[in-house]
């Protein structure tokens, strides 16, 4: 078959690979219908997290399970499955305890898994699940063609936005600051919404991005970054600033916007896969008495209840690909991301 193979910065190739099999008992093989570039997948694509060696890349994925072990129970072949973006069991006290991407026998897509097996990355023709009855959901049926885009958020953008919006706080009437525009914020912008928040700020410099904050929710953008978008954020409310903040970058300075936007006693939800030397200003938040909660997004956790809304219609997080290419485009993909010529490339094999 064919899949996504990162060689080094700026090198991703679409090679042929062995075929998954089943191997563990517990486990299936999904064909992938439709897969993703993730923001994270830019950090070793532009060699700020450096390759070794060639391995597989990709970690959002939903499609059709063509092959379950004797051991699986809940999962049929059949099944149109959404994957979280790492392999879980669901059973384990992480897992039951709401943290699932700390699963005491789970693993990460394109790796060896803990029981022996490979389980294969994301942005390829099929992938071998580990835990199929732990980290695949059922849909009720195939779904139509338009809902696949946003079926395919669950696995990563939709629940980890949704996880800022929860580690913050956020509820009926809250008001909100997100920081960063990328798919993960603007999927934060809509599930703050969803969780009844009275007032979103998004903090975008780009108008398609605006244009779609807007449209998940946003009552206010600002544009300033640094001291002057902390001066703009603090005018809208108050001179004090909002209940919370959701941060979506994962920078030095993505961090210190978020941590001092926030109101005295308010919360900074922060998703945004950390680099850059980002660290904890341990004597600001105290004299302030903001909070800081969050961390990798627990997404299995969330992809029931999400699933429900994006089933019904009631939010289509789908909107934030701009772009879709072929599994041949795969290079293309990354470097239409790489330069912000797309908030999130879907790919199709």
């Amino acid at each position: 078959m064919l899949a996504t193979v990162i060689h080094g910065e700026r090198d991703v190739r679409l090679e042929e690979v062995p075929d998954p099999v089943l191997s563990t008992g517990g486990d299936a093989i999904v064909r992938v219908v439709a897969a993703c570039v993730c923001g994270s997948d830019l950090w070793p694509y532009r060699g700020v997290t450096p390759t070794s060696s060639p391995r597989r890349i990709g970690h959002e994925f939903v499609g059709v399970v063509e092959e379950v072990g004797p051991e699986v129970r809940t999962i049929a072949v059949g099944d149109f499955v959404i994957a979280p973006f790492y392999d879980c069991d669901m059973t384990c006290a992480n897992c039951k305890n709401g943290v699932s991407t700390s699963c005491l026998h789970g693993g990460w897509w394109g790796a060896d898994d803990r029981l022996g097996g490979f389980a294969d990355g994301g942005q390829g023709q099929k992938v071998r699940v580990p835990h199929a009855d732990g980290s695949l959901v059922a849909t009720p049926e195939y779904p139509s063609a338009d809902l696949i885009p946003s079926l395919l958020t669950l696995s990563d953008v939709m629940g980890t936005g949704h996880h800022a919006a929860v580690s913050a706080g956020v509820t009926e009437g809250s008001t909100v600051v997100v920081v960063g525009d990328g798919a993960v914020g603007l999927c934060a912008v809509l599930a703050s919404a969803r969780l009844g928040a009275s007032r979103i700020v998004a903090m975008s410099r780009h108008e398609s991005r605006q244009a779609l904050a807007r449209e998940f929710g946003a009552t206010d953008i600002v544009a300033e970054r640094g001291d002057a978008g902390i001066a703009a954020v603090k005018e809208l409310f108050d001179g004090i600033g909002p209940d919370c903040v959701l941060e979506a970058v994962g920078t030095k300075e993505s961090m210190d916007q978020a941590i001092r936007s926030a109101r005295p006693g308010g919360m900074v939800g922060y998703v945004g896969v950390p680099n850059g030397g980002a660290e904890l200003p341990i004597r600001t938040l105290f004299g302030s008495n903001v909070g800081v909660n969050g961390g990798v997004a627990p997404v299995r956790n969330y992809v029931e209840e999400l699933l429900q809304d994006v089933w019904s219609g009631a939010i289509q997080p789908g909107k934030v690909f701009d772009l879709e290419l072929p599994l041949e485009d795969i290079a293309e993909a990354y470097a239409a991301m790489d330069e912000r010529r797309a908030i999130k490339t879907l790919v199709r094999p």
